[in-house]
């Protein structure tokens, strides 16, 4: 366990598997801070009783504005992000601390091209992350992003996007990415299944989650615009000579 981490876990109604996340956080993180949604007395008491710092809400925040709020009360140097209804082995959550503790990256993102089949039909979601990736001038993050846990941050880079820049992951990115942070796909980790089993986040179909998260990254994208003045974000016209066509 390293004490100089911090574990934050946004929770709503995920008292099933709450008691595994934090049996697992608890072998690598010395603080454990669960952000718990809405009116849920039950979660919060198994937060408690894990010996888990429990911050609540009355009503629900989101997930990611509950990251954020949680990543504002934590202590550690490293930040690890995890979900409440996805238990993760601590073998798979060290090479996330390991690499920030190290003081070689600041953002530990989660390999994820690799659980995904190359002969699938690519979700809208995994492809706006490619999209991102590559407009940031990172294609061989692939799918990795601040979207998807586990995934670490240094105190520097928290420092650098503040919390509320971790309201909008792919934002949190773009951002992340023009600071010069050092971002690294470090380790995989497999929810790319439990998310096609997830309610709300269909593989299959569109869903209210999906949107939210194609949002992001399209808020994500405005802001690069908006940051480099060009409206193809600097990518290549390869010569295209549109000039010579009438107006």
């Amino acid at each position: 366990m390293w004490p100089q981490v911090s574990a934050v876990i946004a929770a709503v109604d995920e008292i099933e598997t709450l008691p595994r996340v934090l049996a697992e956080v608890r072998r690598v993180a010395g603080e454990a801070i669960v952000v718990v949604n809405g009116p849920d007395d039950r979660t919060a008491r198994a937060a408690a009783t894990a010996g888990a710092r429990v911050v609540r809400y009355d009503t629900q925040v989101g997930h990611d504005v509950g990251r954020a709020l949680g990543a504002a009360q934590a202590g550690g140097d490293v930040l690890l992000f995890l979900d409440a209804d996805l238990p993760v082995p601590a073998a798979d959550l060290r090479p996330f601390c390991t690499a920030v503790l190290a003081g070689g990256v600041d953002v530990a993102l989660n390999q994820l091209d690799r659980y995904i089949h190359p002969d699938a039909r690519l979700h809208p979601v995994n492809a706006a992350k490619r999209f991102l990736n590559c407009a940031l001038g990172r294609p061989d993050l692939g799918c990795a992003s601040l979207t998807a846990v586990p995934h670490g941050l240094s105190r520097r880079a928290l420092g650098v996007l503040g919390v509320g820049a971790l309201a909008v992951p792919p934002l949190a990115m773009a951002r992340a990415l023009a600071a010069g942070l050092t971002v690294t796909a470090v380790h995989g980790v497999d929810v790319v299944r439990p998310n096609a089993r997830r309610p709300g986040l269909n593989l299959g179909r569109s869903s209210p989650v999906e949107q939210l998260i194609l949002g992001d990254h399209l808020e994500a994208i405005h802001w690069v615009l908006g940051q480099t003045g060009d409206p193809r974000g600097g990518l290549s016209d390869l010569g295209r000579r549109r000039e010579l066509l009438p107006r």
